[in-house]
Formats: C-alpha cells, sequence, structure tokens
C-alpha cells in the first residue's frame, strides 16, 4: 500500500541506514540500534562493539545535549562530530560504517520562546546538524511553544507543517554543503515521553493506535508535498510510533506483541517505512528481537548505557573500599560520596522525576532505572573521583576473588582470557553486554552470551 505517492525525482544511491529498511521491507528480520548518548565511556564501548560485529552504528544526539549552543554536553554538531569519528578511527570502525544523526530535531530545546523564535532555532540546529555531516534526522516539531495552545496536543496539521518546514532546511543545507553521498534520511513522528524517560509510573503506555499512524503518514506527506518536498519524502525511513514499551523511576512495561500486532500488521502493507521506537532500555534481549521482527526496526537506546557504567563503576568503589581500605598511601577515591554531594547539591536534573522519602529519594537517585544521574558524570569533582578510583584500581588491579563477588559475568571473561582485569576493560564490557544484546536483536551477532 502506497500511503503516499512515490517521486521520479528522487536522487540515486541508497544511504546504509535505506539499504537496512529496503532489507527489512523484503522479508529479512534485521534491522539497527540507535546509541542516543554523549557519554565518552558508552561511545567507546558502541565503536568497539560495532568494530568487532562488523555492523553499521547508527549514534545519535538529542537537541538538548547536542546544539548550537553547545547544549547540556556543550558540543555542537560538529564537535560531536569529531568526538565519535576519532573514536572510530581508533577502533578500526571503518568510516562508511558510522552514521551519524539527530534526534528530536525541533523546538524541544526552546520550547519555553514564542514558536516563531523557537523554529528559528530549530531550523538553525538541523542546519548546522546537516553541515556537520549528520545522514539521519528525526524531525520533531510536537512540542508545545509558549504561544501555543497550553490545554492540549498540537494539532496535528501544525505539527506537519513545522516538520516539513525543518525537512525544507535540512534539504537546503545539504544542497549548499557539497558534501556528496546520499542525501540525509528522515524519521519523523513522536509518541515518547520528554526526553529522559516517564515521569511517572502507570501500567504502562497506550500503544499507538492504527489510526493514528496513518493519519500522521498522510498528514507528514501532504506537507512535504505542499513544499515541494516529493523527493525528500522517499527519504523517510521511519515513523516514530509507541509499542507499549518503556521505564520509569523503578518499573518497567515489557514489550506484548499481541498487543502491538495491529501496528505491526499496519506497516507491512506499507511501502519503505518501518517504525522507529524510543525507550527500548531494560527490555530482554528476546524482546528486542520480537520488536525488530515485528517491523519496529530502529531502536534507540541511551540510559540503560549509562545505567551499565553506572553499575560498573559502583562495583569498582565496592571493590576499592574492601581492596584498598587498609593500605598504606592509599587515598581512596569516595566516589558515592562525592556523587550524591552533586546531586543534591544541583537537584535540577532529578527533582522532577523522583518522590518519596528521604531514603526512597537517596535509592532513587543512584538505582533509579531513570538514570538521572548520568547528568553529573560531568562534574568537576565527580569526574576527579572517578579518575582515582580507576587510578587505585590500574595501580593494584582486583583480585580475581573480588571480581568474582561484585563483577561476576566479567570475572568469568577475565579467567578465559577474553577480557583484561583493568578497570577501563571492566567497565567497557559491561556497556557492551548490552550493545551486544541490540546487535542480536538486530540481526549482527548469532551468540551475545559468547564473547
Amino acid at each position: 500500500m502506497a500511503i503516499c505517492p512515490s517521486s521520479s525525482s528522487e536522487p540515486t544511491g541508497l544511504c546504509v541506514l535505506q539499504d537496512i529498511v529496503a532489507s527489512h521491507k523484503r522479508g529479512s528480520p534485521v534491522g539497527i540500534y540507535s546509541i542516543c548518548s554523549a557519554h565518552a565511556f558508552v561511545l567507546d564501548a558502541a565503536v568497539r562493539q560495532a568494530a568487532q560485529d562488523g555492523s553499521p552504528l547508527l549514534v545519535e544526539s538529542t537537541s538538548n545535549q547536542v546544539n548550537q549552543t553547545g547544549g547540556y554536553t556543550g558540543m555542537t554538531p560538529a564537535a560531536f562530530r569529531g568526538v565519535v569519528q576519532g573514536m572510530a578511527g581508533e577502533a578500526g570502525l571503518r568510516p562508511e560504517r558510522l552514521i551519524l544523526g539527530g534526534d528530536h530535531l525541533g523546538p524541544y530545546p526552546w520550547r519555553r520562546e514564542p514558536a516563531a523564535r523557537a523554529m528559528d532555532q530549530a531550523r538553525a540546529l538541523v542546519r548546522d546538524c546537516v553541515q556537520a555531516g549528520y545522514s539521519k534526522l528525526h524531525l520533531d516539531a510536537s512540542i508545545r511553544c509558549a504561544d501555543d495552545p497550553p490545554d492540549r496536543p498540537l494539532d496535528r496539521s501544525v505539527v506537519a507543517g513545522r516538520t516539513a518546514e525543518l525537512c525544507r532546511v535540512a534539504e537546503e543545507a545539504y544542497r549548499a554543503s557539497g558534501l556528496g553521498g546520499p542525501a540525509p534520511c528522515y524519521v519523523v513522528g513522536t509518541e515518547v515521553p520528554s526526553p529522559g524517560g516517564a515521569q511517572r509510573e502507570t501500567d504502562g503506555p497506550d500503544v499507538t493506535r492504527v489510526e493514528d499512524a496513518q493519519e500522521t503518514i498522510e498528514m507528514t506527506c501532504a506537507a512535504f508535498a505542499k513544499y515541494g518536498l516529493q523527493a525528500a519524502w522517499e527519504r523517510v525511513i521511519a515513523l516514530v510510533v509507541q509499542p507499549g514499551v518503556e521505564f520509569g523511576d523503578d518499573a518497567l512495561a515489557e514489550y506484548d506483541r499481541l498487543t502491538a500486532a495491529p501496528l505491526s500488521r499496519f506497516i507491512e502493507a506499507t511501502d519503505r517505512l518501518v517504525f522507529e521506537v524510543h525507550s527500548t532500555d531494560f527490555q530482554t534481549r528476546e524482546a528486542l528481537r520480537a520488536l525488530v521482527e515485528d517491523h519496529f526496526a530502529i531502536l534507540k537506546v541511551g540510559p540503560a548505557l549509562t545505567f551499565a557504567f553506572r553499575e560498573a563503576v559502583f562495583a569498582l568503589a565496592l571493590v576499592e573500599g574492601e581492596w584498598l581500605a587498609d593500605q598504606r598511601g592509599a587515598e581512596l577515591s569516595d566516589l558515592r560520596h562525592v556523587l550524591d554531594a552533586g546531586m543534591q547539591a544541583r537537584p535540577e536534573y532529578w527533582q522532577d522525576y523522583y518522590t518519596g522519602s528521604p531514603a526512597r529519594l537517596r535509592v532513587a537517585r543512584a538505582f533509579s532505572y531513570s538514570d538521572r544521574v548520568r547528568y553529573y558524570w560531568p562534574d568537576p569533582a565527580v569526574q576527579h573521583a572517578l579518575a582515582r578510583l580507576l587510578a587505585n584500581l590500574e595501580l593494584h588491579p582486583v583480585p580475581p576473588s573480588l571480581l568474582s563477588q561484585f563483577l561476576p559475568e566479567q570475572y568469568e571473561r577475565v579467567r578465559a582470557g577474553r577480557l583484561g582485569n583493568r578497570p577501563h576493560d571492566l567497565i567497557a564490557d559491561k556497556i557492551r553486554s548490552i550493545l551486544a544484546d541490540y546487535a542480536w536483536a538486530c540481526g549482527y551477532d548469532q551468540d551475545p552470551r559468547s564473547r
């Protein structure tokens, strides 16, 4: 079923993502996972995992992480590209296998401004992303701005029109850039909570209705045509939907194939398009594979990876306390205390997400699925404590018995000679254990447990 007519003016040459989607539409149960994180340990683990798997690697920055004013990471799109490309080169990942993307590109970071000014900023961000070589753009104009109606979601026609405006800017920037190669691919739509995960516990999110998915496709296609963007529409590869997966503070909504079946059948009948799913973090590897098989073929993951990083670092902090507490001259990192002190001193990144007694807040700050702790790793005091922890365990390697106690999976790999007993290696392996499940789900690794 062709919901929108095809264009005969599409440029020749397919990007890697179009190849993957085309293979999926021909019946091969393949997909791709997208790393939505700017964390250095996560990015390094991701490029090394992709180099080992021989798979493409899709890395995306969100509009509030990375933008023309630096975002909360302090990086522009060009700076982010330089960081990721540098890591990929060191890991031996071929340049053509690295795909950079922008997530939720739209007015979200400027939503407290009137729509005209917020959209001006969004257009500037899209332009910068294209000029930086981003080739996969999720255009998300669904957020209400200061002068939009405050008591209801934006009308879909308004969202579609603003999305088309952003696409026009991207197309113009691509033509002016002289980058060559395939033109950008696009993802449209949104069915997710505010960036960072759900802010309250529920019985689970509602699965996107087929009628809503179809209307979003039709209205966006019509808006593209209005702006003369029929060729760009041919490069829209996916629609963001909600298949019923989500995570919050201490609860998960697990994927249910039966509930999502009508949505899955709908996209089977459309030409070219698959679904993109956000908040797939913490799903089982079997659920991830089921999502891909059911045509939710682009899987976003972010907090689960920094969650794994945090788990590894906390485990090493416990090792440090047991191993070096009585060592003469050893200066312990005190990382847990330093980190929580930083979170309490600057609660703006977690206070809207966690509620309850002081004891419950203490646990949530450290261990919540929402992983709001990820915003505090760049803090200078936390960075100093982390560097001290890593230096201590580099100088005094972890005894195997302690490694078995606190990082048992990594212990088995060290014992088998597949992993070095160094703190950086142990942390990276913890992150890569999550990535391996995503690679397996997407069809790149036949046995994620055999690393």
